[in-house]
């Protein structure tokens, strides 16, 4: 137990980090060299450097320390603790990255780096999100005002990221601005994508008089869970059970041929589910 337990905290470090990655190549190949904007922390830095001169990396990694601090003292230990990873590596392999590639784009089409930037930015904080971690920097702010004041984190987190926008209007032309929004939903949509990803099963409802049968049947000949919902017929107003299960889409049709063999008249309700968490998916099966 303590052993996978191990396994599952290096696997969501090992997460974090590449999630993280991509979000610096993301800003070192295609957002730094073609001019482009965009919101977070990165936004503000690309602000402070045309204002200030401070380079990129340092001024995200001091920003990320500051509210790292903040988030910890508002938010708590734990919270600390699954940001911290972000807090440090995402300045220190974006400053990397920044020595390795310097200026040099690997395109010159803007709407093209646009895309890219975001299909990497969304897949990267995507990843630190799902291994329950946080990329710090403007993530803790919304985090802050929800816990202080109710106010909602995706509501507040897009405020920002129009508010950091509009800085940049002192350094970058309309068109520039207008390919920053796009960027901002571009990668909004991909996170939204990669936070869904999981494998899809099949939840199915068997309403039948042979309702026993058919529940100790599945668990029988498919390994596979089954409960029992106490249910009333609409017309008769009869009291039964419902058989409710979860399958993955491969095993629908031998689910259906086994119900179907017990009890011809049998209705079954099938919907699909993104994912399912658990014994038997997410955890392993134990045999008793």
């Amino acid at each position: 137990m303590k052993g996978r337990q191990i396994c599952m905290n290096m696997k969501k470090i090992i997460t974090v980090l590449a999630g993280n990655t991509l979000y610096a190549l993301a800003v070192s190949l295609f957002i730094l060299p073609n001019g482009l904007i965009t919101g977070g922390t990165t936004g503000l830095a690309l602000v402070a450097q045309y204002k200030f001169g401070i380079p990129i990396a340092a001024f995200v990694g001091v920003f990320n320390v500051v509210m790292f601090v903040a988030g910890a003292a508002v938010l708590g230990k734990a919270f600390a603790f699954t940001t911290i990873i972000s807090t440090f590596y995402y300045p220190f392999i974006l400053g990397v990255f920044e020595g390795l590639f310097g200026s040099s784009p690997i395109t010159g089409d803007t709407m093209l780096a646009t895309v890219f930037a975001g299909l990497l930015i969304g897949a990267g904080i995507g990843m630190v999100i799902r291994a329950g971690a946080s990329t710090g920097g403007m993530d803790i702010p919304p985090l802050i005002l929800n816990k202080k004041f109710r106010l909602p984190v995706s509501m507040t987190m897009s405020v920002f990221d129009c508010l950091i926008l509009l800085t940049q209007m002192v350094f970058a032309g309309k068109e520039k601005i207008l390919y920053g929004i796009l960027l901002v939903l571009l990668y909004t949509m991909v996170l939204d994508k990669v936070l869904m990803i999981g494998q899809n099963q099949m939840q199915v409802k068997i309403i039948s008089e042979q309702c026993e049968i058919i529940s100790e049947a599945i668990q029988n000949r498919m390994d596979r869970g089954t409960t029992l919902l106490l249910i009333e017929g609409g017309h008769l107003r009869k009291a039964s059970y419902a058989v409710l299960t979860v399958v993955s889409g491969r095993e629908l049709s031998k689910l259906n041929e086994l119900v179907m063999g017990l009890d011809s008249n049998a209705f079954m309700i099938i919907n699909q589910v993104s994912e399912v968490r658990g014994r038997g998916f997410t955890l392993h099966k134990e045999y008793k």
